[in-house]
């Protein structure tokens, strides 16, 4: 069994096209193959404002899948550590036996997460969007909206977070890595009314974006709510939104902004892989304002760890050969 640390991660997996593909093909096999998707294994530790989930897919036919471990402690920022963290481990499909240990302290996770977002705005948004508004100012802030320069002409951003600080931090990275025009906003009501893609990114237990506050045509994703205490939209988002999908419909309802949502809210919606095969159709004109609802599956994990094993192979191979 292999081991592979962060650091040897981080030099083989790029958040780029490839990555974003992957992602795609794995939310469209939910819609086309037989799939092992359990239900999610959480473990909160309140007092530390911290949680644990554990996740895995199998997809039937292919030689490998990943069971990970991940963590979220949202007080850790304050200590100057990351928020997320984890490994995966790649096992054998035939035997079960762990071909690798992927201890990547949550770096896959994370750019899972934005590549689903990628996916999300791919199928959801105008593509001609070109303003991004982002909600949070924390690692998925940055990531999401890269991933998001990816599949749409971004130019300008609007960004919203409790901490004015971090938002001037979060402008200056942006605007020095990406290139882009950064706004900050003193309320996410602003953010909202501007965007063109809306993105909420945040742990919050009560809803940060109103309906009022959207302007036709606007796509939103909404990935913070993945757990039955959190919440970033206010149920009038839910009513204004002429489209809705999600990753998994199931997951969505018990742990996403679709918790409690009546009939008529259900019957507008639909997931995320129905729309990529066109088994569902999304948006269908400029003005709808279309929302996906992410709230993290394992069929996202088992995909990157498949897509980052081969290319630390090949690093290993590459190394070896050298020396």
């Amino acid at each position: 069994m292999l081991v592979f640390h962060r650091d040897q991660i981080a030099e083989v997996i790029r958040l780029d096209e490839n990555l974003v593909k992957s992602i795609e093909q794995a939310f469209a096999s939910l819609a086309t193959k037989k799939i092992e998707l359990p239900p999610i294994m959480r473990i909160d530790i309140p007092e530390h404002n911290g949680e644990v989930d554990i996740k895995s897919a199998y997809v039937q036919g292919e030689d490998s899948f990943a069971v990970k471990i991940s963590s979220g402690f949202f007080n850790n920022p304050e200590i100057g550590l990351p928020s997320s963290g984890g490994m995966m481990v790649l096992l054998s499909a035939k035997t079960g036996t762990p071909q690798a240990v992927l201890s990547d302290h949550g770096l896959l996770t994370d750019l899972r997460t934005a590549a689903a977002g990628a996916v999300s705005a791919k199928y959801g948004s105008r593509k001609n969007s070109r303003i991004a508004g982002i909600i949070g100012t924390g690692a998925q802030a940055r990531l999401q909206l890269e991933a998001l320069t990816l599949i749409r002409p971004i130019e300008t951003v609007y960004v919203y977070g409790r901490s004015t600080e971090k938002a001037e931090v979060y402008k200056e990275d942006i605007e020095r890595s990406l290139g882009l025009h950064v706004v900050i906003c003193e309320h996410p009501e602003a953010v909202a009314e501007f965007s063109d893609i809306l993105v909420t990114t945040t742990p919050a237990v009560s809803p940060l974006v109103k309906g009022k506050w959207l302007k036709p045509g606007v796509h939103i994703t909404a990935m913070g709510s993945d757990a039955e205490h959190k919440k970033e939209l206010d149920n009038s988002v839910l009513e204004r939104a002429d489209v809705i999908f999600c990753d998994v419909l199931d997951q969505s309802l018990r742990l996403g902004e679709l918790r409690g949502a009546e009939n008529h809210i259900l019957e507008k919606t639909m997931e995320l892989g129905q729309v990529i095969t066109n088994q569902q159709q999304g948006r269908t004109h400029e003005s709808q304002i279309t929302l996906c609802d992410l709230t993290g599956t394992g069929i996202q994990d088992t995909a990157i760890a498949r897509h980052v094993y081969p290319l630390l192979l090949s690093k290993e191979e590459l190394k070896n050969e050298r020396s």
